[in-house]
């Protein structure tokens, strides 16, 4: 199966080194490029991709609000056919980078990212995973929770109503970073009955990936900063 990409960054050299790495790859095909988000989505009116690398900083329509608009539904919940966003940022800790997993991103990547990470990251959001392991993005959403630029939230309470009993203990083990087989090894089950309950999780609740599950309990108030540290 070939993977659409959509370069989107105001950089031409970096657009063109992006290019180089990405055709030389035989299952992933540059589908389309954007100079900022506004061109991004334009682009995207006429074009069909499964995974775009969006910069954060652009002229016009930033990667967040770009991000958002792809992502996301006015009403907040995630569109379920849109293409899976990986954020470019030029640092680790760029406080809108983490708004834009805020917004519906399935990760991010720094600029300088080696080559093979660079494919194997596409290849991951492609498949459904996220590229930031979720105790990352807490410790990301925790430092800068107070200046994210983000809608009133609705999780609350019941946010887990929808889950079992079993599908609660595993949301919070995966809110907390654990992989599927250390989440089977806490709960002595088979790592595919754990990988079952955490799709169905995902499904339940509308979330694309593990990154969103994490915003999610941290909006819920369900983790604190530092709990798993």
């Amino acid at each position: 199966m070939t993977i659409r990409v959509m370069l989107v960054d105001d950089q031409e050299l970096l657009r063109t080194g992006f290019r180089m790495i990405l055709q030389s790859q035989g299952d992933i095909e540059i589908a389309a490029e954007a100079g900022d988000g506004a061109q991004a989505l334009e682009r995207l009116r006429h074009t069909s991709v499964d995974v775009i690398l969006m910069d954060v900083r652009m002229p016009r329509l930033d990667g967040v609000q770009a991000t958002r608009r792809i992502c996301l539904a006015e009403d907040g919940s995630p569109l379920p056919d849109a293409p899976h966003v990986l954020i470019l940022t030029t640092f680790d800790l760029d406080e809108y980078a983490f708004a834009a997993l805020k917004a519906g991103a399935s990760g991010f990547l720094l600029k300088d990212v080696p080559p093979t990470e660079l494919v194997a990251a596409i290849r991951a959001v492609h498949g459904g995973d996220a590229v930031v392991a979720p105790t990352t993005t807490r410790r990301m959403i925790d430092r800068f929770a107070e200046v994210l630029p983000t809608a009133a939230s609705t999780a609350g309470p019941d946010t887990l109503a929808p889950l079992t009993e079993r599908e609660r203990e595993v949301f919070l083990l995966v809110a907390q970073g654990l992989s599927n087989g250390e989440i089977a090894a806490r709960l002595v089950l088979s790592e595919a009955t754990v990988k079952t309950h955490v799709g169905r999780i995902l499904a339940k609740l509308g979330l694309r990936d593990r990154v969103q599950a994490v915003v999610l309990a941290y909006e819920a108030g369900l983790i604190r900063a530092g709990a798993a540290d």
